[in-house]
């Protein structure tokens, strides 16, 4: 029987758009998934290894020995260094071969043969370098006040939502999703279910927002590129939910395949001195529940749609903030993707 190849082309900016957009720094857990053992995972297309350094320092590789491809993730930590289980190859956080026991001074000693990735830890959660060339300088993580400022006081959510990723972004660029399918919870069941929106630009980014009410329900969405990939939001709340006004939530989401993805939400307010107290004993005893029974409706959402649903819609006004989105991130992989030569 006679066979042959058929070859498939393969869109470039379809990949990077698929496994994320290069040069930017991803969450890619909570702080808490990496502890005293070497971790793996898959973020971004790729499947990583990650560690502690004896100063609590957490480095990050290819989960992928350059030897012959054993999991770096079974090896023992060497401080800065993960010796393969396999045969031994030590391989340094910058991906240099430091050592390869069994054939001392072989060509593959002193190699940068691994795949590196620079690593930060900020506000409970690691981050991660998306690159391809670990020499090159990453650009700062910048995120907003919400997180950086002392006047804030934040918790991390973290979940794993079995979706596409961009329908989690579009999600939060869709402020009038709240009107309707959280309606019942203890915070979106004001305001008007009719709205027209408009878009302001930032230095940043854009803010979405919807014109003539603020501050009601879930009205505005902000997206910003600052080395980083970030949504922020305002919820009103009730008095009943404690002190520090609005309740803020800065988003980042990083996909892990096709299939998968991973949601960040910091769920911040503006308390300081007694009300920091006040309201951290509130969230945890009291509003924790109820925010986490809200991110189950969107979850599920995300989770039911088909995987080709945004090939078959037919979008209105309120969509005019995931569509400015959708292009821009389009716009930047084909940048990527000109400038890779590919």
């Amino acid at each position: 029987m006679n066979s042959r190849t058929i070859p498939i082309s393969v869109d470039p900016v379809q990949t990077v758009l698929d496994n994320g957009l290069k040069d930017l720094w991803y969450p890619v857990c909570p702080s808490g998934f990496v502890k005293d053992q070497p971790v793996s995972m898959k973020r971004m297309g790729r499947k990583l290894a990650l560690w502690r350094d004896g100063a609590g320092q957490v480095h990050a590789l290819e989960d992928h020995c350059p030897h012959r491809g054993a999991p770096l993730s079974q090896g023992v930590i060497l401080g800065d260094r993960i010796a393969c289980p396999y045969h031994g190859v030590e391989v340094r956080c910058d991906g240099m071969v430091t050592k390869v026991p069994g054939s001392p001074g072989c060509k593959l000693e002193g190699q940068h043969a691994a795949k590196a990735f620079h690593v930060k830890e900020a506000f409970g959660a690691i981050f991660i370098y998306n690159s391809d060339d670990y020499a090159k300088e990453p650009k700062p993580l910048v995120l907003p006040e919400e997180l950086t400022s002392d006047a804030y006081s934040n918790f991390l959510c973290y979940a794993e939502w079995r979706s596409d990723y961009r329908y989690a972004l579009d999600n939060v660029m869709d402020p009038m999703h709240g009107t309707f399918l959280h309606k019942q919870s203890h915070s979106m069941s004001e305001g008007d279910s009719k709205a027209s929106f408009q878009v302001r630009e930032t230095d940043n980014g854009f803010v979405f927002e919807k014109v003539g009410q603020r501050g009601i329900n879930f009205d505005w969405t902000e997206w910003a590129d600052t080395g980083c990939h970030w949504m922020r939001l305002e919820i009103p709340y009730p008095k009943t939910g404690g002190p520090g006004g609005n309740f803020a939530i800065v988003g980042c989401v990083t996909p892990i395949n096709a299939e998968l993805c991973a949601v960040f939400f910091w769920r911040c307010r503006k308390v300081s001195d007694w009300m920091r107290s006040t309201w951290r004993f509130l969230y945890r005893n009291r509003l924790e529940a109820r925010h986490w029974a809200v991110l189950e409706q969107d979850r599920i959402m995300m989770e039911q749609m088909e995987p080709d649903a945004n090939s078959r819609e037919n979008l209105y006004q309120h969509d005019i903030g995931l569509v400015r989105l959708r292009r821009h991130l389009k716009h930047l992989a084909e940048e990527q993707v000109e400038a890779s030569g590919s």
